[in-house]
């Protein structure tokens, strides 16, 4: 599978992040969300902003477990399985494009309005599609070009958007008229928190930057500080704007607005204390939101293609990643094309609240994966980062969004209900024949039914991605305990019980006669004991010959008893070795003495569920690597 390249940093997150968050929310919306809560709703802007704190804690622990292309497509499809798999990547592409077209057309529509401060200008309607579709094509070659260009263009447009919002509330706070807060809550509270979920979807966008999570350089630390922190600097903008908007203008100017259909309600704002050149600087101000939206949304959602071409969801030519570029060029041609088609012959506005459902189901989604995965007790399920307060916080989430969901209307609940019957088609005719992985909740279910699975897909799946996060360079011991034996013992035995299994086992892999291995198992313990600390032993012999070693794992959760030995031993490594691999054998003691001072290794190696858990276990380790030998 070809891999996109890491170079992504904590900076390229936030700017995506932020892009993301900062468009027709705050540009827009106020004006619409002024008629129905008034001057609270500065309050209906925060509880929407506290609102999506669970799903972007939620997006920050998957996200640096699993740190794949696709993002909410890969979470859902590792815990729900391939069918939700299926339709959270066709939903979480289709909405994120779509916001994405909605905000390109948003940016024409404002660059007519900049142009007529100055010129006489009149754009027909389909001048301003054609200059969305346009600015829609730079974008879509821009992405396939370079990730890296089009985040730092994404960096420049968030750094001047955000020192343009910072000079509107630093001159604008000293035009605040403390009368035009009468009345504050005078339409109630109700009103509020129903505007709370419609501004809700405004801070949606910062999710999406999971999506190119697999770009990022050390994902565990970057992810989560990027999106907290964008959420954190973008919060504060969203309501400092706010609340100098409400402070300058009066009801009867927030009625004319949305009355004219002329929703500019920061520009207007901005002409009260600044003049004209307030008014265009803002318009300004949101083209470079809108642009930073579209081109953020058009790099997050082409990585759901792909990652759905990889599980075999859709057909194989959208996994393909450009040699020179090393960008999923047809995924991003896919996704623009979508998006000039949808400027061009659909009407996007009636559609935006489709999107905006599908975003809330997904939101929804991605809160029980994280319980599924938490609950799947999958040993190599490691996030760098878990979201606080589980599973509360997560259970809050899924009540408070489905509540959202209902008033989201019945014709967007349709058109999503014929969605997800399109997706469940789709896996039917398509997807079922050739895709049969174990997803986590198959992992909660044997725990429940205490009926094993037969694969363990899922759990090397993960190993072998936190290897690539963690930049873990195999070392020989990590090729040896790939290709070890494992015993995984039921019921209490004594230690030559086990040296006679375990010789047996070495017989054919070192050319040794079993009953000369069994006398030196004896030989060794009889020197001394091989119990290193209480519960753990490590066994380890001298064999003739050259090039030879090798490792087995025993694990015994009801004991094995050695003579003089208290406690019986849960834990053993036994080695055998040549003696031109005396130097190795003491490394791989040290190595094994770093692996059994690891934080919960005990706790970890017995909760493992089977022998692949046990070898992963060890492989997963955080020791130091020799990748010299």
């Amino acid at each position: 599978m070809a891999q996109l390249k890491k170079q992504l940093g904590a900076l390229d997150v936030f700017a995506v992040a932020s892009g993301a968050m900062i468009s027709s929310g705050l540009f827009v919306l106020p004006a619409i969300v002024f008629m129905k809560a008034g001057p609270a709703m500065i309050l209906s802007y925060l509880f929407a902003s506290l609102l999506i704190i669970p799903s972007v804690l939620s997006k920050a622990e998957l996200a640096t477990a699993m740190p794949r292309a696709g993002g909410t497509y890969f979470f859902v499809e590792r815990s729900l399985g391939p069918a939700w798999g299926m339709f959270g990547g066709l939903a979480g592409w289709f909405s994120l494009a779509l916001k994405s077209a909605f905000a390109v057309v948003g940016m024409a529509v404002l660059i007519e309005v900049v142009l007529q401060t100055s010129f006489p200008v009149q754009l027909s309607h389909w001048h301003l599609k054609a200059i969305a579709a346009g600015c829609c094509l730079f974008f879509t070659a821009l992405n396939i070009v370079s990730v890296k260009h089009t985040s730092r263009f994404q960096i420049v447009l968030v750094a001047i958007l955000l020192a343009i919002l910072a000079i509107f509330v630093l001159f604008g706070s000293k035009s605040v008229e403390a009368a035009r807060f009468k009345g504050f809550l005078d339409h109630g509270w109700l009103k509020v928190l129903a505007t709370a979920g419609l501004v809700f979807v405004s801070f949606g966008g910062l999710t999406k930057v999971a999506s190119i999570g697999e770009e990022v350089k050390n994902p565990g630390k970057n992810l989560p500080m990027g999106m907290i922190l964008a959420w954190l600097v973008v919060t504060g903008f969203y309501i400092g704007v706010i609340i100098v908007t409400v402070g300058v203008l009066d009801g009867a100017e927030f009625k004319e607005m949305y009355e004219q259909d002329r929703l500019m309600p920061i520009s207007l704002a901005a002409s009260k204390f600044m003049g004209s050149p307030g008014f265009v600087l803002l318009s300004l101000a949101a083209i470079a939101a809108f642009v930073t939206t579209a081109n953020g949304g058009i790099m997050a959602a082409s990585r759901s293609p792909l990652a759905m071409s990889r599980d075999q969801l859709l057909p194989p030519l959208l996994a393909r990643v450009n040699e020179r570029f090393k960008t999923p060029h047809l995924s991003i041609a896919l996704t623009g094309g979508f998006m000039i088609a949808a400027i061009v012959f659909l009407d996007i506005e009636s559609l935006v609240k489709t999107a905006s459902t599908l975003m809330i189901i997904l939101f929804i989604l991605v809160n029980m994966s994280v319980i599924i995965m938490r609950e799947s007790r999958i040993q190599s399920y490691r996030p760098k980062f878990k979201s606080p307060l589980y599973p509360y916080i997560h259970i809050f989430a899924i009540i408070a969004y489905s509540a959202l969901i209902i008033d989201m209307g019945r014709v967007p609940l349709l058109i999503t209900g014929a969605f997800i019957a399109v997706s469940a088609a789709w896996f039917a005719f398509y997807v079922r024949r050739r895709v049969s992985r174990a997803s986590a909740v198959m992992h909660v279910v044997e725990r429940v039914t205490d009926h094993e699975l037969k694969t363990v897909t899922l759990e090397n799946e993960l190993r072998d991605i936190l290897l690539q996060r963690d930049d873990i360079i195999e070392d020989r011991f990590d090729e040896l305990i790939r290709e070890c034996e494992i015993l995984d013992i039921q019921g209490q035995m004594h230690s030559e019980e086990i040296f006679r299994q375990v010789s047996k086992i070495l017989e054919p892999r070192l050319d040794i006669s079993e009953y000369v291995l069994f006398e030196k198992f004896l030989h060794r313990e009889a020197e001394g004991g091989t119990v290193v600390q209480p519960g753990f032993a490590i066994p380890h012999i001298v064999v003739d010959g050259n090039n030879k070693f090798d490792i087995i794992l025993v694990r015994a959760l009801d004991g094995i008893e050695f003579p003089d030995t208290p406690e019986p031993v849960k834990i053993m490594f036994v080695m055998a070795g040549s003696r031109d691999e005396r130097n190795y054998h003491l490394r791989a003691l040290m190595a094994i003495a770093q692996i059994a001072q690891e934080k919960d290794f005990e706790k970890r190696w017995s909760a493992a569920r089977d022998k692949a858990a046990i070898r992963n276990l060890i492989l997963l380790s955080a020791r130091k690597r020799d990748t010299k030998l």
